[in-house]
């Protein structure tokens, strides 16, 4: 019989397939391809991008030119402009505003078929770093209430370009998801004085059934209540709010943790699509105590359709337990 598991954080129900689970070599495989052409990320293709926002690179370089490791540019197609104001009205019983935010692209590395699996540790925390970078500075702008920093990979997760890069929108909203998972955190540190995700953390840790890895700093583990099959959520052991309040030794032990768990999903999973998402605490609002920031990495190996939809409730064909064990106990032996 199959198992219907709540989310103690937002409340969302799925429904886990503990019958017939599925293995690694069930899902469907979807080739990577992209449109053919020249790529405006690649090493010397700067002049076919917006101007570069801010670059880390080597000193004697200029910007807009080779030289980069990872850049920031603004997204040629935006979805939200940064120039003017947000002007909130009334029509009728609906809301609107103009559409002001910040679209920006994090190009990873001048190396078009390398990833973050693929990256020296240190190439990885140059990433990370550059995120920090980005974030921190947005939040200076008093319109923006949110930043969500996400990345695609593959077709079927939502990359139009193959060259590795990472996305970051800035809102001048909290998004309805973010909203209800900073109400259940919240909700619960009233009631209890304590944060979900510290007490998730703890149970995780002390039955073993879900991690994938760990290390000083960072735990990677498939979630109770995965939303979809071989979901892996990463989290800091220790209690902090917010992505951006990482020391230099976090960000080195969370490149490697996400470049090893990327690594696994890859291997196990024959490279699928995937997702990842970085939930940290909004901007700009009064602080609550309860949030606990991670990041939530999704492979695209099934299709959302009407009944989840339809009823809210996701369909989880692995249980998360068969999930962690599959990526932990693979052929290969990743170090971190």
């Amino acid at each position: 019989m199959a198992e219907l598991r709540r989310d103690p954080i937002v409340g969302r129900w799925v429904i886990v397939d503990t019958d017939h689970p599925s293995k690694p070599e069930d899902f469907e495989r979807e080739e990577h391809t992209f449109k053919s052409g020249d790529c405006p990320f690649c090493y010397g293709n700067e002049a076919f991008t917006p101007g570069e926002i801010e670059a880390i690179r080597d000193p004697s370089t200029h910007p807009n030119a080779p030289g980069w490791q990872v850049r920031a540019v603004a997204n040629k197609f935006p979805a939200l402009q940064i120039e003017g104001e947000i002007e909130r009205r009334g029509y009728g019983l609906y809301d609107t505003s103009n559409g002001i935010g910040a679209h920006e692209i994090i190009i990873q590395t001048p190396y078009h078929h390398k990833e973050i699996p693929d990256l020296e540790d240190y190439e990885v925390e140059n990433i990370l770093k550059m995120y920090c970078r980005r974030m921190s500075d947005l939040r200076k702008d008093n319109r923006f209430k949110y930043i969500l920093l996400f990345k695609n990979y593959g077709p079927s997760a939502g990359a139009s370009l193959e060259h590795p890069h990472t996305q970051l929108i800035a809102l001048p909203m909290i998004p309805k998801n973010v909203q209800e998972e900073l109400d259940g955190a919240f909700h619960y540190f009233e009631y209890r004085e304590r944060c979900i995700f510290c007490d998730i953390i703890r149970q995780e840790i002390q039955e073993k059934e879900r991690i994938v890895f760990e290390n000083k700093h960072f735990l990677a583990f498939c979630p109770y209540v995965s939303k979809f099959a071989f979901e892996v959520w990463v989290t800091p052991k220790k209690h902090q709010d917010a992505f951006c309040l990482m020391n230099p030794e976090q960000i080195q032990d969370l490149a490697k943790i996400l470049k090893s768990t990327l690594q696994r999903i890859n291997e196990v999973l024959y490279q699928p699509a995937y997702n990842f998402i970085i939930h940290t605490s909004p901007l700009n609002v009064e602080h609550r105590e309860g949030f606990h920031w991670h990041i939530e990495i999704m492979p695209k190996l099934t299709r959302v359709a009407g009944f989840e939809w339809g009823s809210g409730f996701y369909m989880v064909s692995t249980p998360p337990e068969a999930a962690a064990k599959y990526l932990t106990n693979s052929k290969s032996s990743v170090k971190i």
